[in-house]
């Protein structure tokens, strides 16, 4: 990567200085406004520990959810501050606004060391604005905050595939660095398509072909196993005239799959058995069937067990995976075994040496939520769609702004 890091900046200088911190702290809320999954706030400490503890003044920007502009109190950072500041083990303030008239008291306040975390970036419209004037001037108020010699630190990967204000148009204003999180999800995903060791497996599941189609076109050329499952490898099944019965199925793309499935039969692979549910719940009746006699009024919920031990052959002998997407509806404990089947087999590879990631979104939150090792991956990131951007061959404008 042709940008300059976290380290450069630190070597720089930074004490007295403001710094703009774009984290990804987009966590997962319960009814109860309590975070289920740190995972991403615990991704991000790193690099804003590294500036306070060099006598930054540290602020912080990030959203959570997706608020429409507008101010949602379900969607304040509120909790997500306070388990800021238990994980850096300091005091994390949370300003009443983005860039309002209690920011910027704040952040004239602040002395070395401290660390401000502004409100939901998405509290402003002007954020995720189409029109560059409107980004650029949230933008010059953010740069406002920090001052003159000011800089921008771009560490929340999970949005560098967007084009936002404190994203990509502050770093047009500042002197900006990759953090440390940017800096490595960068270079894994660049091991993953660059510098290969083979076999190459990758496993992806999720709900819709289409979100996938993409990163399938790209990767099934250069790939020796591509496993599909989840409520997408539906669609295939259909594809191949089998019924589904209930369960999730894209018509419309049915005629795209036949076409990936006759240009490579011998890379992609599907569920051979289903359990199926006669409901969605968690307590629905179930039952394992063979993939081509899914019942009518069923809906397959998981991959059978003689899938996940297929799978499990294939994935246990790569040299390289990357797992994107749960194999069934893994917060149901029921449907949960393919996917945990899965994740155990590529934590196989990893102990037998292999290059292994798994691609943000629910396959992170799957790793934790069934109990898996961190350790038992290469790396888990922490943004899906950045990944499979990348994969895709697109550029993300998020990581292209900081190429001087």
């Amino acid at each position: 990567m042709t940008v300059k890091t976290l380290d450069d900046l630190l070597s720089e200088g930074v004490e007295g200085r403001g710094v703009l911190v774009r984290s990804d702290l987009n966590v997962p809320l319960d009814d109860n406004g309590q975070i289920t999954d740190p995972g991403r706030i615990i991704a991000s400490v790193p690099t804003i520990k590294a500036l306070a503890e060099a006598g930054a003044k540290v602020i912080v920007t990030a959203h959570l959810g997706r608020p429409k502009g507008e101010r949602d109190a379900k969607l304040s950072l509120a909790p997500v501050a306070a388990k800021l500041a238990e994980e850096l083990g300091r005091n994390v303030q949370l300003a009443g606004d983005v860039v309002g008239g209690d920011a910027l008291a704040r952040s004239e306040g602040l002395t070395d060391g401290d660390v401000l975390l502004l409100e939901n970036i998405r509290f402003d419209p002007r954020e995720t604005s189409k029109d560059d004037a409107q980004r650029a001037k949230l933008a010059a108020a953010l740069v406002e905050l920090v001052g003159d010699d000011g800089a921008f630190v771009s560490d929340g990967f999970g949005v560098v595939h967007r084009k936002q204000a404190s994203v990509y148009d502050v770093a047009q204003l500042l002197p900006h660095y990759a953090g440390q999180l940017v800096a490595a999800e960068v270079d894994v995903l660049a091991k993953l398509t660059t510098d290969t060791e083979r076999p190459y497996a990758v496993v992806l599941g999720g709900s819709k072909v289409s979100d996938k189609l993409a990163v399938i076109e790209a990767l099934a050329p250069k790939v020796d196993t591509l496993v599909i499952g989840g409520g997408m490898c539906f669609t295939f099944l259909a594809a191949q005239g089998l019924s589904v019965g209930t369960s999730l199925l894209q018509e419309e793309m049915i005629d795209t799959c036949k076409d990936l499935l006759d240009r490579y039969a011998d890379v992609i692979h599907l569920p051979r058995d289903i359990v199926v549910a006669n409901k969605f719940a968690a307590d629905a009746d179930s039952k394992v069937v063979p993939a081509h006699e899914i019942p009518d009024g069923w809906m397959g919920l998981d991959i059978g067990p003689e899938s996940t031990s297929r799978f499990a052959a294939l994935l246990t002998e790569a040299k390289t995976v990357f797992w994107n997407g749960p194999m069934g509806v893994f917060e149901f404990e029921s449907f949960a075994a393919g996917t945990k089947g899965v994740a155990e087999a590529i934590v196989v590879a990893t102990g037998k040496g292999a290059f292994t990631v798994v691609g943000g979104g629910d396959s992170a939150a799957a790793v934790r939520a069934l109990g898996l090792p961190d350790d038992g991956f290469s790396h888990i990131s922490t943004g899906g769609g950045a990944s499979l951007e990348y994969l895709e061959g697109k550029e993300l404008p998020g990581i292209a702004v900081l190429e001087d």
